[in-house]
């Protein structure tokens, strides 16, 4: 047991209220790591204490206290003389000497239980050690070379949505050392996966410092997703390797450093799912950890009676009303960027962010109009899942401009078209019409032009973390969330899937040449649809979780990647490059925008008979079968879309070309999503003349 060392220093200093945390003191040198002084300007806004003092140890040091002297608005700052880089620290309330805690073991520092010891809402590294928490000073410099962001425009991108941890835990060709790390991230095993598949940015879900909730705990499960974020500053070190986690916390910083710049030479952008709609603090009777500490009724929101405002079902939700924490977030997002060279950001229930004081979604926030004003944040990838749950929470389509959106509506038009849709047909009922494909094929303009923005805004999607995967889309009927602990009552039950006969694996050929069609299916719609892809990780190897669509707590086999070579997971892994391919080839001659107002210039509608689609056929529901015509920036053509969603094959005309002034034009086939593909590619047809196309599939052309 050690005794800490108190100052009774408590006179006004030369301390300022900017910047907030831990800092080199104005007119100070330093700010490396090996900068010899530990000299530090520390500031914390806690607007709900009268008084506060920062518990710290150097390095081989003792637990030392000293009060903060100055406060400034609710900003409680002081300079502390001996607080060098890799020192340990929290907060608490300012104790008069006598009563000062005999010993710091433990998370709540006085043993009699007294006041706890609170992170900084600013701290750099989070060192966690028999479940006491304290903040880290860090230093922030790191040999960078010639780095930056990419800058890849949204027309070119194509996001592959992955775990840090998930990525490498089974990739048999990196070592395992490296295994499920930042460093197994950047592996070349892994980067060469990445590159070969064609994929531009990787969305790395939450690697902020984040904590198990106590339900899980007592399940002896894991929060393996991440989304319960405990420090806004500080990367996760459990996805580090043992070697940086022993050497300690910087050793953790310049190995995730490291691993963005490794995917930044290979040309991958690096986008960070974050979490600031709630903090694992939990509702009233959690943890208190930092904030609520801190101060509750200014970090939280809370109705006019004290309670809990909570629109993201986690029990809290931060306050987007209070100038403080804007602040905090715009601090942290901007930190990334400029110490991280992150390229860009996911937005967890991004409505609870820009909720006003009526507690309605407000597309020009304070929150939103900071992040447009600013020339950092308003120069990186800006994604908003468009949705919490509370009232009026599904808001896709209404972020401003410089917001592109998770697109649920193309996620559930083209499950129900190629699916659900499917399952109705092939049993003696209907399914949907066209139209609602047709819509997602070319971006979903109508859900974004209200909002000023084009069919760029629009992140298409099939599948993500949360859910099924893509072959459990095309295997499963039902959830199977038994391993989660609550009797599969968790995960989303309308899911919009399709078992093609047999729930669950099989071994009979028809149903699974029919599931692997329906991947290609999906697949390839995600691909060439206008807007921006994004892959789930694994999709592309047809990887599957069982059934489990809410695998968030399983930190094991059931979600990692599986990269064991079968048959369904080459020919899907084939698939998918052809198509990643096709989509750049179809995009080298599209404008970059492709506004809303000039669709006729760009995209042209047929039917089955190479005539142009009437509104009595786009309202048919028995018609399955329409033709894309895609234009390009020059007046010439992108290529031919043709779908046929319908249980027959059909024969088809090519469409004359609008404008062509040449009688007959040749289409070449490039792709087809039948069996028939790899004995009809190249195959030529002219305008006019007739093609094959086989029941639910897709058939793509150049011309």
């Amino acid at each position: 047991m050690v005794m800490p060392l108190f100052d009774t220093a408590s006179t006004i200093d030369s301390s300022t209220a900017s910047p907030l945390g831990v800092t080199v003191p104005r007119g100070d040198s330093g700010g490396t790591r090996h900068h010899a002084g530990g000299r530090a300007n520390v500031a914390c806004y806690a607007p709900g204490l009268d008084s506060l003092e920062i518990v710290y140890i150097a390095p081989g040091g003792d637990w030392r206290v000293q009060a903060l002297p100055n406060v400034t608005h609710g900003v409680h700052h002081g300079i502390v003389e001996d607080l060098p880089y890799g020192s340990r620290y929290g907060f608490r309330k300012a104790a008069a000497q006598e009563s000062l805690p005999v010993a710091v073991p433990t998370r709540d520092v006085d043993d009699d239980g007294g006041q706890p010891l609170l992170l900084d809402p600013y701290g750099r590294a989070v060192d966690q050690r028999d479940g006491f928490l304290t903040s880290v000073r860090m230093a922030g410099d790191f040999d960078w070379g010639g780095d930056d962001r990419l800058r890849i425009k949204w027309r070119d991108t194509i996001i592959y949505e992955a775990h840090v941890r998930g990525q490498s835990m089974l990739h048999p060709d990196v070592p395992e050392e490296f295994r499920g790390t930042y460093a197994g991230m950047a592996h070349p095993a892994v980067v060469e996966h990445l590159k070969a598949l064609g994929i531009t940015s990787v969305q790395l879900l939450p690697v902020h410092f984040h904590l198990d909730e106590p339900h899980l705990q007592d399940l002896g499960l894991t929060n393996y997703w991440g989304y319960n974020t405990a420090a806004f500053f500080a990367p996760h070190p459990a996805y580090a390797t043992q070697a940086a986690q022993d050497a300690g916390p910087q050793a953790v910083q310049d190995e995730f450093k490291g691993m963005v710049k490794l995917l930044h030479a290979a040309g991958i952008e690096v986008i960070l799912d974050v979490v600031y709609n709630h903090t694992a603090e939990g509702g009233p009777d959690g943890t208190m950890l930092s904030f609520r500490g801190l101060g509750e009724d200014t970090y939280y929101r809370t109705d006019g009676h004290g309670r809990y405002v909570d629109t993201t079902g986690c029990g809290n939700s931060l306050n987007f009303g209070e100038p403080r924490v804007v602040q905090m977030v715009l601090d942290s997002l901007r930190y990334w960027v400029d110490e991280f060279h992150i390229d860009g950001f996911r937005f967890d229930l991004a409505v609870t962010l820009c909720r006003n004081a009526a507690n309605d979604f407000d597309p020009r926030h304070p929150f939103l109009v900071a992040i447009a004003a600013d020339p950092v944040l308003s120069d990186v990838k800006l994604i908003a899942e468009p949705w919490d749950v509370g009232h009026g929470g599904w808001q896709t389509g209404r972020f401003p401009g410089g917001w592109v959106d998770w697109n649920d509506h193309f996620r559930d038009s083209v499950r129900s078209f190629w699916l659900s849709d499917r399952a109705a047909l092939e049993s003696g009922g209907q399914g949907g019409s066209i139209a609602r494909l047709a819509d997602s094929l070319s971006g979903s303009a109508a859900l974004f032009q209200h909002s000023g923005r084009s069919r760029l805004a629009s992140v298409n999607f099939i599948t993500a973390h949360d859910g099924f995967t893509l072959n459990d889309l095309v295997s499963f009927d039902r959830k199977h969330n038994e391993a989660n602990g609550e009797q599969n009552r968790d995960g989303h039950g309308d899911n919009r899937s399709y078992n093609h006969g047999v729930e669950g694996p099989t071994e009979v050929g028809e149903i699974l040449a029919r599931r692997a069609q329906s991947r290609r299916n999906l697949m390839a719609t995600l691909l060439i649809s206008l807007g921006v892809p994004m892959i789930t990780a694994g999709d592309e190897l047809a990887r599957t979780q069982h059934g489990n669509n809410n695998a968030y707590c399983q930190d094991n086999p059931i979600a990692w990647l599986d990269w064991t070579r079968t048959p369904e997971s080459h020919e899907m892994l084939r698939s998918t490059k052809r198509y990643i391919r096709l989509r750049k080839e179809f995009l080298a001659a599209q404008p970059h925008d492709f506004p809303v107002r000039d669709e006729q210039s760009y995209l042209h509608w047929f039917g089955q008979d190479g005539k142009p689609m009437s509104m009595e056929r786009w309202n048919d529901p028995t018609n399955r079968v329409v033709q894309l015509l895609v234009g390009s920036d020059e007046g010439g053509l992108a290529g031919l879309v043709v779908v046929n969603g319908g249980t027959e094959d059909v024969q088809f005309a090519l469409p004359a070309i609008p404008g062509d002034a040449a009688s007959r034009r040749m289409f070449e086939l490039r792709l087809t999503t039948s069996p028939l593909h790899e004995l009809r590619q190249g195959s030529r047809v002219a305008s006019g003349e007739r093609d094959l196309l086989e029941a639910f599939a897709v058939n793509i052309y150049r011309t």
